[in-house]
């Protein structure tokens, strides 16, 4: 994923979902890049080219302690 891409993607999301979400590239050279609110990653985004379209998948992670927390 280009940082084009993930600048675009954050803007986006910030948008839609939180004003202070990040979009981070992924060290590795893989099509997707991970998604953090402040210091905890929420999950990735991935980059899919299907048929010569391009689309973006958002999987976010919720821990089962997380939700022994509410």
């Amino acid at each position: 994923m280009t940082p084009v891409e993930t600048a675009k993607l954050q803007v986006f999301l910030r948008q839609k979902l939180n004003p202070e979400l990040q979009v981070q590239r992924r060290n590795r050279p893989d099509e997707c890049a991970e998604i953090h609110l402040g210091d905890e990653c929420l999950g990735v985004v991935s980059k899919i080219i299907d048929e010569g379209e391009t689309s973006y998948s958002f999987e976010i992670t919720i821990l089962d302690i997380d939700l022994e927390e509410l």
